[in-house]
């Protein structure tokens, strides 16, 4: 006895995949001009993403607070409260003084790029690995880096956080249009062999 199978539809679906693949480009593109444009007003894109994470420190505390007092007969009360007052604490602090808060991010940021690019040097001179070359260049840019954003401090706190979300921002962006149009390219060089 033959068995009747529901006969497949890959015309539709690769359609679907096609279509999917314009949204993620499209999604790319929409990054793309935020990135741009985060680029041209840094300064409002450090203060916004300082307030947006405050709030959420905040909102993450208040609801990291409610989750304790529910769970206040067990051991995890007393590390859910005091976890929960730091980020209320924190959020609010941030909330009050974004500008101070830029700044020190800031500061911890140069300070990440001075020790990581001294790293990366020491470490090429010691290990002289077959990426050397590239492994030295990098510790340098991040020593360069480094140095700049911290010759500038505190006035550099005002762009250097909303340079650095606007180009990633920029280059996610970039990587979801590459991604969407070379997928739409496979399944259209699929769909083209299919029967």
């Amino acid at each position: 006895m033959a068995r009747f199978t529901k006969p497949h539809k890959p015309r539709s679906e690769t359609a679907r995949m096609r279509r999917g693949f314009g949204l993620l480009a499209g999604l790319g593109v929409l990054l793309v001009v935020a990135g741009l444009v985060g680029l041209v007003y840094t300064a409002a894109v450090t203060l916004t993403s300082m307030l947006l994470f405050g709030w959420l420190l905040l909102i993450g505390g208040i609801i990291g607070l409610l989750h304790a007092v529910q769970a206040r007969g067990s051991s995890f009360f007393w590390l859910g409260a005091i976890v929960a007052a730091l980020n209320i604490a924190a959020g609010v602090v941030i909330i009050s003084h974004p500008h101070a808060a830029a700044a020190a991010l800031t500061m911890f940021a140069a300070l990440l790029f001075l020790t990581g690019g001294l790293f990366r040097v020491v470490g090429s001179a010691v290990v002289r690995g077959p990426q050397f070359g590239w492994t030295l260049l990098l510790g340098v840019f991040y020593l360069l880096l480094g140095v700049l954003v911290l010759a500038n401090w505190p006035s550099s706190s005002q762009y250097v956080i909303g340079a650095f979300i606007s180009l990633a921002l920029l280059f996610d962006g970039l990587g979801l249009i590459a991604t969407g149009f070379g997928g739409r390219r496979v399944v259209g060089m699929v769909s083209d062999r299919m029967p």
